[in-house]
Order: C-alpha cells, then sequence, then structure tokens
C-alpha cells in the first residue's frame, strides 16, 4: 500500500503497464480471474462480515447480507458483460462484414464511502477488471481494514499487484486521482455534494468517463392498503436498516391522509421496538451506530432545527450514548412546513407528510433534486402504473423496501443521485466502449465515378 499524492504518478504509471498486458488476454483468462476472485472471497465470508462490522458498526446479520450481496454482484457482472459487450459479427457477403467489438477505457479511478465497503467497490472494480481495464481504487478512510481484504482477495485470485491498486488518502488526494491525465475514468460512490464537484472539474474533458452514485431524499408513498402492519414493516426496513445510512433508505413518507393515523401508529410501534447496539451485543441488534460522533450530532441539530421549523415530532430522536454515535430512530411530521429542505439526512430520520389524493403523492414525490429510489406501497395496479410513469427516479419498486436488492438489473439515479451511468448488470457498458468495423478478408475497392478516362 502507498500513500498519496507522492506516488500517485508512479502508481498510475504502474496501472498502465498492468494494463496493457491485461487488456490483451483472451476473454476467457480475464473470466477465469474473477471467477477465482468469486472462491477467494466466498472462503473469507466470515472474516469479511466481521471486518465490515468493525468498519461500520452495523450488526452482524446486515454485514453478511452485504457479503451475499457482493459475492452475486461478481457473479453476476460475467453474464453482463456477456450480455452487453459480446462480440458481434454480420456476414454482408460480397461487401464483406461489419464487426462490434467492445475495447476496455484503461485505467479506471473508483471512489467510494463508507456505507456499503465491500458491495460498492466490487461492483465497480470486478466489472472494470473482466473488461480488460486496470484500477486505482481508494476506499473510505473509515472502512481501509475490508478495503485491504478485498486488495488480498484480488492477489489471491492471481492478479498481478498492480493491476487493481488500493491506496489510503485524504480530501483533495481524490480529487487529484480522477483528475489525473493518466485516469481515463472515474467510478464515483458518495456525496451529491463531492459529484457535483466532480462534475464540474471533469466538464472539460469529454475524454474522461464519469459515473456517479450519489445520495438520495427519497419517498416511500403508502397508499390505500388493509395491509397495515406489512405496510409499517416496509417503511422501517427503509427508513432504518442501516440506521438509514445507505443511499436507498427512504427519508420521506407520503401518506394518504385518511390512513396516516394508523400507518403512523404502526410504524411509531415498531420504531419503538427496534434495538440499536453494537455488532456484539448478546441480543441482536437491528440498527448500529452512525459512522461516527460527529453524524450522530449533525443529525440530531437536524432534527431539533426540523421541529423549529414547524415539524412536529412524533418519536424523538435521542442521543442513546454521550460518548459513543447511538441514536435512536426518528420521525417527525413536517406536513405543516412552509419549506421543506430538500437535503438527504443521512441517518434513521423520516419525514412524514399527509396528502389528500394520489395527484398530490406524485407531485411531492417529485418535490426533490433527486432521482435514486421510490416506493409505492398499496395502491391498485393502475396506480402504480401512473406512480412508475410520472415519479422521476433510476428505481422504482412496488410493495418493496426501497433498499430491495436488485440482482440482473440496471441500478442507478437521476437527476443529484446520478448521471444516467446505471451500475449493476448496467456496469459493463461504463467498462468498455463499442468499436465498429468494417472487414474483408481481401482488399478490394471500386470508384465508379468522378475521374478522367485513362490517358
Amino acid at each position: 500500500m502507498q500513500n498519496w499524492p507522492t506516488d500517485l504518478d508512479a502508481q498510475i504509471a504502474a496501472a498502465r503497464a498492468a494494463y496493457a498486458g491485461w487488456a490483451c488476454q483472451p476473454l476467457s483468462a480475464r473470466v477465469d480471474a474473477v471467477r477465482r476472485l468469486t472462491g477467494a472471497l466466498r472462503q473469507r465470508s466470515q472474516e469479511f462480515a466481521e471486518t465490515i462490522a468493525r468498519d461500520t458498526g452495523r450488526p452482524m446479520w446486515d454485514c453478511f447480507a452485504e457479503v451475499e450481496a457482493a459475492l452475486a454482484r461478481v457473479d453476476g457482472c460475467v453474464r453482463a458483460y456477456a450480455d452487453r459487450c459480446a462480440h458481434r459479427r454480420h456476414e454482408g457477403g460480397a461487401n464483406g462484414a461489419v464487426a462490434v467489438r467492445h475495447k476496455p477505457m484503461g485505467v479506471l479511478a473508483v471512489i467510494t464511502t463508507f456505507c456499503q465497503p465491500l458491495l460498492t467497490p466490487l461492483s465497480h472494480i470486478a466489472p472494470a477488471i473482466l473488461a480488460g481495464n486496470a484500477v486505482l481504487f481508494k476506499p473510505s478512510s473509515r472502512a481501509v481494514p475490508t478495503a485491504l481484504l478485498i486488495e488480498d482477495c484480488f492477489k489471491r485470485a492471481g492478479l498481478a499487484a498492480d493491476l487493481v491498486q488500493i491506496a489510503v488518502a485524504q480530501g483533495e488526494a481524490a480529487m487529484d486521482l480522477a483528475l489525473h491525465d493518466g485516469v481515463d475514468g472515474v467510478f464515483f460512490s458518495g456525496s451529491t455534494q463531492v459529484g457535483q464537484n466532480l462534475a464540474r472539474r471533469i466538464a472539460g474533458r469529454p475524454g474522461k468517463l464519469l459515473s456517479l452514485e450519489m445520495g438520495g431524499n427519497n419517498a416511500i408513498v403508502v397508499w390505500d392498503t388493509p395491509q397495515i402492519e406489512d405496510a409499517a414493516m416496509l417503511v422501517v426496513q427503509s427508513a432504518f436498516t442501516a440506521s438509514g445510512q445507505r443511499a436507498t433508505c427512504a427519508r420521506r413518507l407520503i401518506v394518504r391522509e385518511e390512513m396516516a393515523e394508523p400507518l403512523l401508529a404502526a410504524v411509531k410501534r415498531l420504531a419503538d421496538r427496534i434495538i440499536c447496539g453494537a455488532p456484539d451485543d448478546e441480543t441482536t441488534p437491528f440498527m448500529g451506530p452512525l459512522i461516527d460522533n460527529r453524524a450522530a450530532d449533525g443529525l440530531v441539530q437536524s432534527f431539533i432545527w426540523l421541529m423549529s421549523r414547524g415539524g412536529r415530532p412524533i418519536k424523538h430522536m435521542a442521543r442513546l450514548d454521550p460518548q459513543r454515535p447511538f441514536i435512536s430512530p426518528a420521525i417527525i411530521d413536517v406536513t405543516d412546513m412552509r419549506e421543506r429542505p430538500d437535503v438527504e439526512l443521512f441517518g434513521p430520520l423520516l419525514q412524514v407528510i399527509r396528502v389528500p389524493d394520489f395527484d398530490a403523492a406524485i407531485t411531492q414525490a417529485n418535490a426533490t433534486r433527486y432521482g435514486l429510489v421510490s416506493a409505492l406501497i398499496g395502491g391498485t395496479q393502475e396506480e402504480y402504473n401512473r406512480f412508475w410513469a410520472n415519479v422521476r427516479t433510476g428505481l422504482t419498486h412496488w410493495n418493496r423496501a426501497t433498499i430491495t436488492e436488485l440482482p440482473g438489473v440496471p441500478s442507478g439515479g437521476v437527476g443529484l443521485s446520478g448521471n444516467f451511468r446505471p451500475g449493476g448488470y448496467y456496469e459493463a457498458d461504463s467498462c468498455a466502449y463499442p468499436v465498429s468495423s468494417a472487414e474483408m478478408d481481401h482488399p478490394r475497392a471500386m470508384i465508379g465515378t468522378g475521374f478522367a478516362a485513362e490517358i
């Protein structure tokens, strides 16, 4: 492991050299390497789950779920590449053939946050390596041990050390990596503020790919349904899983006025029963801490700010330990606030908005600059069709939690949540670019007009 920015030029030069040989390997060799990577990851599943728990404080059950999701994502990237980037050739008889092949981008920078320190980086790195690229990976400084385990698994899979390099850096060093002339593309997962800064800085470089996965002010809409308890469970899962520290967590609950009271009572009953604790507690917790005390203090201050501007608390937020970042989940009705802040409050804080009709529900769901995920709980098929067609998000669910993992499909957001480069199954599209070719076995040409007769 090296440190930035002192060795950045050397690291990128080494990645460029490794890429030159790796890109020439047949696809079968790269597929074999990804299969070996899957095996190395699976052998260390327990160690990964324990390390993620130490890095993030999340419950063990949630960490094991991330490991399984990461394994499925790596396995799926082989099928996705075959589907999205397959070699295609169309014979044209005397006119030769037309072929489409895909070339790797080159050297890619992968910059991620702490939220899912195994799933998120592997979702970028595995497809990138399969396509023939080299990768420089900057993990969150809060999840370095997980990143080092990832690095070791690539080594165990037999990949050259310079092909996937992991280094720890702070602040502007990540921007130095993204903007370096030797980097051909950037995969960023993190805050909208940093993503916007990257977009501005890279805008004048059309030859550098930028894929953004950012946060969301996600809405979960509960409509006409007699299954109040099921709806409440989906709301609690959406809002409070991983202590609300997942980009796909619900931030806003939009509910029909007539069913608001029974639904909110059921949601509060469940939230009151949530166990918040450390991964090694004797009683299994549903939620762990926030990532640090600064994040916990900031979220408590946001809750107080909402109350001071007209929000009505349904369930108060509290610091459970003054020395550690454990906080209780909170619910606040912001229906009567004159202006609601369109920000991602990253933690277990759910804002409630009551609406009179379905059109108003759609309007409120779209009352954000973000566009990551939305969900409709209840309603008819016709109402879901209207919801799907009119709510502007990259992920739209019906009677499922907003955090639902979706294997084998694209995943990404719009607006301030992404830049129309979905990951998941479509990650292959950003790891290689199509090259079209007109091809004949022998040179053959004819010019039919525009030439003077031979002298």
